[in-house]
Protein backbone atom coordinates (compact mmCIF):
# COMPACT_ATOMS: atom_id res chain seq x y z
CA UNK A 1 0.00 0.00 0.00
CA UNK A 2 1.52 3.25 -1.14
CA UNK A 3 0.98 6.40 0.88
CA UNK A 4 0.45 9.69 -0.88
CA UNK A 5 2.32 12.69 0.54
CA UNK A 6 0.10 15.02 2.43
CA UNK A 7 -0.68 18.24 0.63
CA UNK A 8 -0.05 20.39 3.69
CA UNK A 9 3.48 19.01 3.99
CA UNK A 10 4.20 19.92 0.38
CA UNK A 11 2.77 23.39 0.91
CA UNK A 12 5.32 24.03 3.64
CA UNK A 13 8.10 23.68 1.06
CA UNK A 14 6.56 26.25 -1.29
CA UNK A 15 8.25 29.30 0.34
CA UNK A 16 11.61 27.54 0.07
CA UNK A 17 11.05 26.87 -3.62
CA UNK A 18 10.00 30.49 -4.19
CA UNK A 19 13.13 31.67 -2.36
CA UNK A 20 15.35 29.46 -4.53
CA UNK A 21 13.61 30.59 -7.72
CA UNK A 22 13.93 34.28 -6.82
CA UNK A 23 17.60 33.76 -5.96
CA UNK A 24 18.29 32.08 -9.29
CA UNK A 25 16.45 34.80 -11.21
CA UNK A 26 18.26 37.64 -9.40
CA UNK A 27 21.58 35.87 -9.83
CA UNK A 28 21.28 34.91 -13.49
CA UNK A 29 19.14 37.67 -14.96
CA UNK A 30 21.83 40.42 -14.83
CA UNK A 31 24.37 38.11 -16.48
CA UNK A 32 21.96 37.11 -19.22
CA UNK A 33 20.90 40.72 -19.83
CA UNK A 34 24.52 41.82 -19.97
CA UNK A 35 25.29 39.10 -22.48
CA UNK A 36 22.46 40.10 -24.80
CA UNK A 37 22.36 43.87 -24.31
CA UNK A 38 26.05 44.67 -23.70
CA UNK A 39 28.11 46.06 -26.58
CA UNK A 40 30.73 43.85 -28.16
CA UNK A 41 33.31 45.83 -30.09
CA UNK A 42 36.67 44.10 -29.64
CA UNK A 43 39.67 45.83 -31.14
CA UNK A 44 43.43 45.64 -30.76
CA UNK A 45 43.42 48.06 -27.80
CA UNK A 46 40.89 46.02 -25.83
CA UNK A 47 42.70 42.76 -26.56
CA UNK A 48 46.09 44.12 -25.47
CA UNK A 49 47.80 43.35 -22.17
CA UNK A 50 46.13 45.13 -19.26
CA UNK A 51 48.14 47.61 -17.14
CA UNK A 52 51.41 45.71 -17.14
CA UNK A 53 52.81 47.23 -20.32
CA UNK A 54 54.20 44.02 -21.75
CA UNK A 55 52.86 40.71 -22.96
CA UNK A 56 52.63 37.83 -20.53
CA UNK A 57 55.70 35.62 -20.60
CA UNK A 58 54.03 32.58 -19.00
CA UNK A 59 50.65 30.96 -18.95
CA UNK A 60 48.32 32.59 -16.43
CA UNK A 61 46.92 29.20 -15.49
CA UNK A 62 49.96 27.83 -13.68
CA UNK A 63 49.38 25.15 -11.08
CA UNK A 64 49.94 26.22 -7.51
CA UNK A 65 51.86 24.09 -5.08
CA UNK A 66 49.66 21.85 -2.95
CA UNK A 67 51.19 23.37 0.20
CA UNK A 68 49.54 26.69 -0.68
CA UNK A 69 46.12 25.06 -0.57
CA UNK A 70 47.00 23.14 2.58
CA UNK A 71 48.00 26.30 4.43
CA UNK A 72 44.85 28.04 3.19
CA UNK A 73 42.65 25.19 4.44
CA UNK A 74 44.42 25.10 7.82
CA UNK A 75 44.00 28.87 8.13
CA UNK A 76 40.29 28.69 7.35
CA UNK A 77 39.85 25.79 9.75
CA UNK A 78 41.50 27.55 12.69
CA UNK A 79 39.90 30.87 11.79
CA UNK A 80 36.44 29.32 11.93
CA UNK A 81 37.21 27.52 15.16
CA UNK A 82 38.29 30.79 16.75
CA UNK A 83 34.94 32.25 15.64
CA UNK A 84 33.30 29.81 18.07
CA UNK A 85 34.91 31.76 20.93
CA UNK A 86 32.76 34.84 20.30
CA UNK A 87 29.44 33.39 21.53
CA UNK A 88 31.18 32.19 24.69
CA UNK A 89 32.78 35.58 25.20
CA UNK A 90 29.47 37.36 24.68
CA UNK A 91 27.87 35.49 27.61
CA UNK A 92 30.98 35.43 29.77
CA UNK A 93 29.46 37.74 32.40
CA UNK A 94 26.44 35.45 32.76
CA UNK A 95 28.70 32.40 33.07
CA UNK A 96 30.85 34.01 35.75
CA UNK A 97 27.85 35.47 37.56
CA UNK A 98 26.06 32.14 37.88
CA UNK A 99 27.79 29.92 40.48
CA UNK A 100 26.02 26.79 39.18
CA UNK A 101 27.65 26.95 35.74
CA UNK A 102 30.81 28.94 36.51
CA UNK A 103 33.08 25.89 36.64
CA UNK A 104 31.25 24.15 33.79
CA UNK A 105 31.66 27.17 31.48
CA UNK A 106 35.34 27.40 32.29
CA UNK A 107 36.01 23.67 31.82
CA UNK A 108 33.97 23.64 28.62
CA UNK A 109 36.11 26.37 27.10
CA UNK A 110 39.31 24.69 28.30
CA UNK A 111 38.24 21.47 26.55
CA UNK A 112 37.48 23.39 23.35
CA UNK A 113 40.81 25.24 23.46
CA UNK A 114 42.60 21.98 24.27
CA UNK A 115 41.13 20.30 21.19
CA UNK A 116 42.08 23.35 19.15
CA UNK A 117 45.63 23.23 20.51
CA UNK A 118 45.94 19.50 19.80
CA UNK A 119 44.83 20.13 16.20
CA UNK A 120 47.34 22.94 15.85
CA UNK A 121 50.19 20.82 17.23
CA UNK A 122 49.18 17.94 14.94
CA UNK A 123 49.18 20.22 11.88
CA UNK A 124 52.54 21.61 12.92
CA UNK A 125 54.02 18.13 13.50
CA UNK A 126 52.80 16.92 10.09
CA UNK A 127 54.50 19.89 8.43
CA UNK A 128 51.29 21.54 7.26
CA UNK A 129 52.56 24.93 8.36
CA UNK A 130 56.02 24.67 6.77
CA UNK A 131 56.63 26.73 3.68
CA UNK A 132 59.90 26.23 1.88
Amino acid sequence: MRREPRLDMLESYFPVLVFIAVGIVFGCLPMILGWFIGPRHPDAEKDSAYECGFEAFEDARLKFDVRYYLIAIVFILFDLEIAFLFPWASIFKEIVGNPAIKLFGFVEMLVFLGILLIGYVYAWAKGALDWE
